[in-house]
């Protein structure tokens, strides 16, 4: 009997550490656009070899590495899923998703390097281009990239309403960085995709019409820099969550507060405090407290941190001094 009681509250302490479970839309979503992005490159390429066309050989091949890309992305969600349980993982298997979106964005850098090297060598030994045919699988590319643009933007719809945390209207506004990384990676790699479609489509029909045959490498090389711009800012936010650089998060400010200024007995100072994220929403914590209030208990931290859907797992160390004599 006594160890039945034990074991029912010993239940109350135990938890998993599943903290985002991933989106199964987000999941759909990247493995559709993977498959349509792999078809769309089999037809360039096919197309390249058909009209004798270096250009679009050229972007066929570019756009194996966004399939390539977008693919990883889709294996992220499978992987952080099967592994969810795997207990080699301390907060849960969400930073797959991140990492992925991390090396996607290494990838994009490493399309934007290329493409710019091709289109300087084009500046200086300009090659004969096939506007027509060029122009026709361009205008299919950019079509097929507005119709992945959709399927992700629409994951990305149900995905964030369907695996939300929920958080504090205090710091609402400041949320809006806690998009799923990892898609958004594969809709960056989408636009990247479409903003060159549209660049080459532009300058394709500069050279047909007007014989601005300079205009196409110019163009790649404004495509080139838009895509390491958008890279650098998909590494700098999916890097800040791998590094646990998110000491500066609106939620940090709110931890302190709990415990400072809503601790009315005794004199209560917060020592030391580690927040790191462990979900789109979702943050753990470890945090010091030195107090000359007895009576404060680690339970009654962790109740009014709970007012903060956002913090779903902490550890709180509590050291109790004596009051300093008048």
């Amino acid at each position: 009997m006594s160890d039945t009681r034990y074991d029912d509250g010993l239940s109350t302490w135990i938890h998993d550490h599943i903290f985002d479970e991933g989106s199964r839309a987000a999941e759909r979503g990247t493995r559709l656009v993977m498959w349509i992005t792999a078809a769309m490159m089999v037809v360039e390429i096919a197309a390249g070899w058909w009209f004798n066309s270096m250009a679009l050989l050229a972007d066929g091949w570019h756009m194996s590495s966004h399939a390539l890309a977008i693919g990883l992305s889709a294996f992220a969600y499978s992987a952080a899923r099967k592994y969810a349980k795997d207990t080699r993982f301390a907060f849960g298997t969400w930073k797959i998703e991140i990492l992925a979106g991390y090396t996607s964005a290494v990838f994009l850098l490493g399309i934007a390097a290329l493409m710019a090297f091709s289109s300087v060598e084009r500046i200086f030994s300009p090659q004969p281009i096939h506007y027509r045919e060029a122009i026709v699988i361009a205008t299919i590319g950019l079509i097929v990239n507005i119709v992945c643009a959709f399927i992700l933007g629409d994951a990305h719809h149900h995905g964030d309403h369907g695996h939300d945390h929920g958080h504090h209207p205090a710091h609402a506004e400041g949320e809006h960085h806690h998009h799923d990384l990892n898609l958004r990676s594969a809709y960056v790699h989408v636009i990247a995709d479409a903003a060159t479609s549209v660049l080459a489509i532009a300058a394709l029909l500069g050279g047909w019409l007007y014989g601005w045959a300079w205009l196409d490498p110019v163009m790649g090389v404004v495509g080139a820099v838009l895509v390491a711009v958008w890279a650098k800012n998909l590494m700098a936010d999916t890097g800040k969550v791998l590094l646990d650089r998110e000491m500066d998060a609106p939620v940090v400010a709110e931890i302190r507060e709990v415990v400072e200024d809503d601790v009315k007995s005794g004199e209560t100072k917060l020592v030391d405090l580690h927040v790191w994220r462990v979900g789109r929403q979702a943050y753990s914590c470890a945090l010091s407290i030195v107090t000359t209030d007895t009576d404060l208990t680690a339970s009654q931290i962790r109740d009014r941190l709970a007012v903060h859907e956002e913090i779903v797992h902490s550890t709180v160390e509590i050291h109790h001094r004596r009051r300093a004599s008048s």
